[in-house]
C-alpha cells in the first residue's frame, strides 16, 4: 500500500512538473522567450555600424534582439548551433497581393491590362468571399515565411467587406509583421470599414499597419481623391501602382496624384517603369517611396524600372514579390532579377545594383521605404527580433567563396532553416510551423471556386 502511494506520489510530482513545464513553454513561445544563436559563421548585420561578423552570436530575448557578437551569455536561453549558418534579417517584401495565390499561374501569355482583365477584374462583383480570400492569403503567408520573408506589404483588392476581413484575417494568424493596403475608394462601405479596421484589428496589434491603396488614373478621379482624404483623416500613407504598363503614361497618373495633393513624403509608388527624369525629379523632391517588382515586371512584359536614376537621387527604394505576376515568393530569385536586369539591359556589370545593394533592398532598403527602419530591417541591438538563419553547408550552396555573393547568387528558400518574427519562430529546423495539408486544400478549393468566377 506504501509502495502505491509513493507511485502515485511521484506521478502527481512528475506530472505538475510536467504541465508547469508546458505552461512556460507556451508562455515563452507567446512572448518570443530567450533564444541564442550560437557561434553563428556569419552574421550579417546590415547595420553600417555593426558590419558583417564572423563567428559571433545573436541574442533574442523577448520580441528584440539585444546582442550580436562573440561570447554572448546563453542562460536560460533556448540555443540554435549556428555553426556553418548565415544570420541574417528577415526579407522586408514592400508591395505584394497574397491573395493571388489563387490565381497562380493565370494568363502568363498577356501583359499587365491583358492579364488584370483575364484574372482580377473579373472577380469584382463575383461572389468571391472571406473564405476564398483567407485560404490564398494564409497559403502565401506560410509560403513566404518558408522563404525568409518577415514582412509583407499586402495590397489587397477588397472586393467585398467579406472578402476584405478573410484577407486581414490570415494575416494577422499568419503571426508576420504586414502592412495592409486596403483599397478605398467612393463605395459607401469603404470609410467605416477601413476605420473599423484601423481602430479594432490594426492600433491593437504591435505586427500590423495599415495603408490606403488607390489606383490613379483620369477615369477613377474621385475613387483616388476619396482615398487620399482617408488616408490623411488616419495618419497612414498611399499606396498605389504608378506607370507600371507602357499605356499608363496616356491615363495621367502623375496629375491625378498631384491634384489630388498625394504627392507627399511616405506615398508608396509600386513599379515605376515607364517614368521619365522629371517625374523621377519630382517624386524624389516629394520623398516618395518605391517598390521595385523585377520578377512581375518581366512577367508581365512591363519593361525594366530605372533602379539607377532612382538611386542617383536618393530615393528609398524596395523590393516586392507582387502576388499572382510573379508566382513565387522567392526573395533570393527576386535580388537575382533585380541585378540581372539591369546587367542584361546595360551590359555593365557594375550596374547598379550589386548584389550588396540588392541584399540591403530586400532588407534595411525595404523598411526604409515602409518608414519601419527604427523597428527592423538590421540585426541591431533593440530592434525587433525579424531574422533568418540560413544553412550554407549544402549541394546548392558550398562551397565558401563569397558568402555575401551566394546569398544572392546560389541560396534557394529551402536552405533557409530558421524564420523569426517579433522573436517568435514560424519556421524551425527547416519546417514551417502550421497545417501545411489544411492551408494546400483549402486552397485549392477557394481556387477551383474563383476559376469558376473568372469563366475559366
Amino acid at each position: 500500500m506504501a509502495k502505491r502511494l509513493f507511485v502515485l506520489t511521484l506521478a502527481l510530482v512528475i506530472g505538475t512538473v510536467f504541465l508547469v513545464g508546458m505552461g512556460r513553454d507556451r508562455v515563452d513561445e507567446a512572448a518570443g522567450g530567450r533564444t541564442l544563436i550560437r557561434n553563428a559563421s556569419m552574421v550579417l548585420t546590415m547595420d553600417p555600424a555593426l558590419g558583417t561578423v564572423e563567428n559571433a552570436d545573436v541574442l533574442i530575448d523577448g520580441d528584440r534582439i539585444t546582442a550580436v557578437g562573440p561570447g554572448v551569455d546563453a542562460s536560460r536561453a533556448k540555443v540554435i548551433d549556428g555553426r556553418g549558418k548565415i544570420v541574417m534579417p528577415g526579407f522586408v517584401d514592400v508591395h505584394t497581393h497574397l491573395w493571388q495565390s489563387l490565381i497562380r499561374g493565370c494568363a502568363t501569355d498577356k501583359e499587365l491590362n491583358g492579364w488584370l482583365g483575364g484574372c482580377v477584374l473579373p472577380l469584382q462583383g463575383s461572389p468571391v468571399n472571406g473564405a476564398d480570400a483567407y485560404a490564398g492569403t494564409r497559403l502565401s503567408t506560410l509560403d513566404a515565411i518558408s522563404t525568409g520573408v518577415t514582412t509583407v506589404t499586402d495590397w489587397s483588392h477588397a472586393f467585398n467587406a467579406d472578402f476584405a476581413r478573410g484577407n486581414l484575417q490570415a494575416l494577422v494568424d499568419s503571426k508576420q509583421r504586414f502592412v495592409f493596403a486596403f483599397m478605398a475608394g467612393t463605395d459607401p462601405w469603404i470609410a467605416p470599414e477601413v476605420r473599423r479596421v484601423q481602430k479594432d484589428v490594426i492600433a491593437p496589434n504591435p505586427l500590423a499597419h495599415l495603408m490606403i491603396g488607390t489606383h490613379p488614373a483620369n477615369w477613377n478621379v474621385a475613387n483616388v481623391e476619396a482615398s487620399e482624404k482617408l488616408s490623411r483623416e488616419l495618419g497612414v500613407p498611399l499606396n498605389v501602382h504608378l506607370l507600371e504598363s507602357k499605356a499608363d503614361p496616356a491615363t495621367d497618373q502623375m496629375g491625378v496624384l498631384r491634384r489630388a495633393g498625394a504627392l507627399r513624403p511616405g506615398l508608396l509608388a509600386n513599379h515605376l517603369v515607364h517614368v521619365t527624369d522629371a517625374e523621377l525629379d519630382e517624386l524624389a523632391a516629394h520623398d516618395v517611396r518605391v517598390a521595385h517588382n523585377p520578377l512581375s515586371n518581366m512577367r508581365l512584359a512591363s519593361g525594366v524600372a530605372r533602379v539607377p536614376e532612382m538611386k542617383a537621387r536618393n530615393m528609398k527604394v524596395g523590393l516586392g514579390l507582387d502576388g499572382g505576376t510573379n508566382d513565387t515568393s522567392d526573395m533570393f530569385n527576386d535580388m537575382r532579377a533585380a541585378v540581372g536586369l539591369q546587367r542584361a539591359q546595360s551590359t555593365d556589370p557594375a550596374r547598379y545594383p550589386t548584389p550588396a545593394d540588392v541584399l540591403r533592398m530586400a532588407t534595411l532598403g525595404g523598411a526604409e521605404a515602409l518608414g519601419l527602419d527604427k523597428e527592423i530591417g538590421s540585426l541591431t541591438p533593440g530592434k525587433k527580433a525579424d531574422l533568418q538563419v540560413i544553412d550554407t553547408q549544402a549541394l546548392n550552396f558550398a562551397p565558401k567563396v563569397d558568402w555575401a555573393s551566394q546569398l544572392v547568387f546560389n541560396t534557394q528558400p529551402v536552405n533557409v532553416q530558421w524564420v523569426f518574427v517579433n522573436g517568435v519562430a514560424l519556421k524551425k529546423d527547416g519546417k514551417v510551423t502550421g497545417d501545411n495539408g489544411r492551408v494546400i486544400a483549402d486552397a485549392q478549393a477557394a481556387a477551383d471556386r474563383v476559376r469558376k468566377y473568372l469563366g475559366r
